[in-house]
């Protein structure tokens, strides 16, 4: 891996490349640092503290501290991620944005306009949010203009993350959105392992604690590798047929049909419904006797609200994973394109048994996947409620970083082979 990387520095187009990502991560990792104005920041970390193991944490973790900083970055990329998904469920439902999608690039590039719209859109509500919600105990504004200052400042930021997406994408390496994830992520790292050192030090919790997460980090790691990358490959064979002088046709490939296709969007979802309760504590009263019942019966600082809510989180997981894998592989379309195409499965019929077929075959795969996915949601909120330590390596996050890492070697490995270059792959 080294020897290919250092390959890639030789080539002077690769090379402006990485330099270019770089550059841009540089860029959003400065602007994590510039705070919004008419924020009381101590009232923040106050806030934080009392949550601690809580939504927020989560949010801060995903947006690479800029929430607990309150940064212009404090929105982070996940408006857009958001609006998305909207698009992209919208687009099967609604039959001109499915026409658009069908008009190649120029459909393309419309589409993207409108998820920036909505994505400036969905970054003012939650802009709205936290001056007039979650944080309003830190807002020391005195005025309306001053208000929309913070929301401005805010929705700003998030549109200055899509760009610097955009651009990745366009001129970097790698997918630009999941770098942005993958470099906020890894940047709160260093900071969780001092944090876990210093409370074993102060004698908070025992070593062997610290040795176990190590460990388990470690082993996490190997198994969402394996997770990411496990697939079960349909063989297809396609007929001859002949085209005036010419044959086509005859030649064998398959269907590679992977355990996580949904990728984290299920935790993403999941997460979402799960911290409506928490959300609904923050804005009302702590010390109500509605906010103690939601609190212990319905979020992870509960007693019996950590089981519940475990439960309900892997049932959520389970049920997403199955709907974003019929969004993204339609069994349907994907038989009659092989039908047109002269292709079959060997010893399935074409048509609706192969569909059925496919079907059968996603629906067996996908659920040891599913139920993977739940455990390594699950797990750091269970080790934290009863470690008391904040465990931040595992579930959403290593699923994020692995995959991210696993893309962007593709993405190297591809503009390698183009150029011969021995790579990662063997």
């Amino acid at each position: 891996m080294i020897q290919t990387f250092r390959d890639a520095w030789k080539i002077p187009e690769i090379r402006r490349k990485l330099l270019f990502t770089l550059l841009m991560l540089v860029v959003y990792r400065l602007g994590s640092h510039i705070p919004v104005p008419f924020m009381n920041n101590e009232a923040i970390q106050q806030l934080f503290q009392s949550q601690q193991g809580g939504i927020l944490s989560f949010m801060d973790l995903m947006s690479g501290g800029n929430v607990s900083s309150f940064s212009i970055f404090a929105a982070n990329i996940y408006p857009y991620i958001t609006a998305s998904i909207v698009i992209q469920l919208l687009t099967i439902a609604i039959p001109s944005l499915e026409a658009l999608s069908k008009e190649g690039e120029v459909g393309r590039k419309k589409i993207a306009k409108y998820t920036r719209y909505l994505a400036v859109a969905l970054a003012a509500v939650q802009a709205i949010g936290y001056t007039f919600g979650i944080f309003r105990m830190a807002v020391t504004t005195t005025n309306m203009f001053q208000n929309l200052v913070i929301i401005l400042s805010v929705v700003a930021g998030t549109a200055l993350l899509v760009w610097i997406g955009e651009q990745i994408t366009e001129k970097g390496i790698g997918n630009g959105i999941s770098l942005i994830i993958f470099a906020g992520i890894v940047a709160r790292f260093p900071r969780d392992i001092y944090a876990s050192i210093l409370k074993a030090a102060a004698g908070q919790v025992s070593w062997a604690w610290v040795v176990v997460f190590l460990v388990l980090a470690v082993a996490i790691v190997f198994f969402v590798v394996a997770l990411n990358e496990g697939q079960r490959r349909i063989p297809v064979q396609y007929a001859k047929r002949v085209v005036g002088r010419k044959m086509y046709g005859g030649q064998s490939t398959h269907i590679p049909i992977k355990v996580l296709m949904s990728g984290v969007m299920p935790i993403i979802f999941a997460q979402t419904i799960m911290s409506i309760p928490s959300i609904i504590v923050m804005m009302s009263d702590p010390n109500s006797g509605a906010a103690k019942f939601i609190t212990n019966w319905f979020t992870p600082q509960g007693d019996v609200g950590i089981v519940i809510y475990s439960i309900l989180m892997m049932i959520l997981i389970v049920f997403f994973t199955y709907f974003y894998t019929a969004i993204q592989f339609n069994t349907v379309e994907y038989s009659k394109n092989l039908q047109q195409n002269g292709g079959f499965i060997p010893g399935i019929r074409a048509g609706r048994s192969t569909s059925d077929y496919l079907n059968r075959t996603v629906n067996r795969l996908v659920f040891p996947g599913a139920i993977a996915l739940a455990f390594l949601a699950i797990i750091p909120e269970v080790l934290t409620k009863f470690t008391g330590m904040h465990f931040s390596f595992g579930g959403t996050s290593l699923i994020i970083v692995v995959g991210v890492i696993l893309e962007t070697a593709r993405v190297l490995e591809q503009q390698l082979l183009m150029r011969h270059y021995k790579g990662f792959l063997k």
